[in-house]
């Protein structure tokens, strides 16, 4: 039989149906005084006595026959929803939401989202990109994604990224006109362009080397929110940014930024994908940890590490 939770109400089912306990105990996989216990529990719950018992014989009550009527449908019913629940397919089908800070979705996609979409035709990715701290339980999400030192502590988290670095850049143009600075102090001569934070505050720069530990609070020549505006505004020369490496890549190979005071950017931990609970994970969450894995296990082969 199919457990569904409900013990003491399928052991009066199988003991009326058997009219012994014993056998009721060998249909359900459960021990004779297993069985007695739960008909014993329910009877006193209920204040009423289900079965007649003597050394040779159990039969329901006229109250027993009563309550076994009524609760029978209702079992059968529960039986057949359990079931049904238990033989869903394993191929991941339905929508996975995802909550997640802005642009981050834009590293991810290749390859791992993309990927994803290909191997399981039949999930839908919803992927809400917002500054702000969410609760994903509460907000209806499957998993979030943020920086490893912002995951809740509560949560199981999976690394996305590599370490990644924080990089002061700025472009060709911009430092031909007020030259690059050779230490932290110099910065106070230079202009920044600003990260406002989802707080509201404007982002402090924290640089460190041997255990030397910089707060810079940058002259802002301008305050933005999104870093696709803020290596723009970089790109056109309006000021240093302090910008996650991943996200300027090709800008760094192909020169429209340059980076410096790099020994003073020390790596943090990157991206992590958490999500709640390790048990009963849905199909289509856990098929994308399990490629989470493989594509990192794929990349260490490559790579010889």
């Amino acid at each position: 039989m199919h457990r569904t939770g409900l013990t003491e109400l399928e052991v009066t089912l199988a003991v009326a149906q058997r009219s012994s306990f014993r056998a009721a105990a060998r249909e359900l996989g459960m021990s004779a005084t297993a069985v007695s216990n739960a008909i014993a529990g329910l009877e006193s719950r209920l204040n009423i006595r289900l079965f007649n018992r003597s050394t040779r014989s159990v039969s329901l009550t006229e109250a027993g026959r009563r309550y076994v009527e009524r609760i029978a449908p209702a079992l059968a019913e529960i039986q057949r929803a359990s079931e049904e629940i238990s033989t869903l397919p394993e191929t991941p089908t339905g929508t996975l939401r995802i909550n997640a800070p802005p642009e981050s979705a834009m590293i991810l996609f290749e390859p791992l989202l993309r990927e994803y979409l290909q191997r399981y035709p039949n999930m839908r990715l919803d992927i809400a990109t917002e500054p702000r701290m969410v609760d994903i339980i509460a907000e209806g999400f499957d998993a979030g994604i943020r920086l490893a030192e912002s995951v809740p502590q509560d949560m199981i988290a999976v690394p996305l990224t590599p370490p990644m670095r924080m990089l002061i850049v700025g472009s060709p143009e911009y430092f031909a006109a007020r030259g690059k600075p050779q230490s932290p102090d110099d910065l106070a001569n230079h202009l920044g362009i600003g990260m406002r934070m989802s707080h509201g505050g404007i982002y402090h720069w924290e640089l460190e080397r041997h255990q030397q530990k910089f707060t810079i609070n940058m002259p802002t020549r301008v305050v933005l929110n999104e870093l696709r505006a803020i290596r723009q505004a970089a790109r056109n020369g309006i000021g240093l940014a302090f910008i996650s490496s991943w996200f300027i890549e090709k800008d760094l190979v192909n020169g429209n930024l340059l980076s410096v005071l790099e020994d003073w950017c020390p790596s943090f931990d990157g991206l992590r994908l958490y999500y709640s609970g390790r048990r009963h994970i849905p199909p289509g969450l856990k098929a994308l940890i399990d490629l989470v894995h493989e594509l990192r296990d794929r990349q260490r082969s490559v790579s010889g590490v």
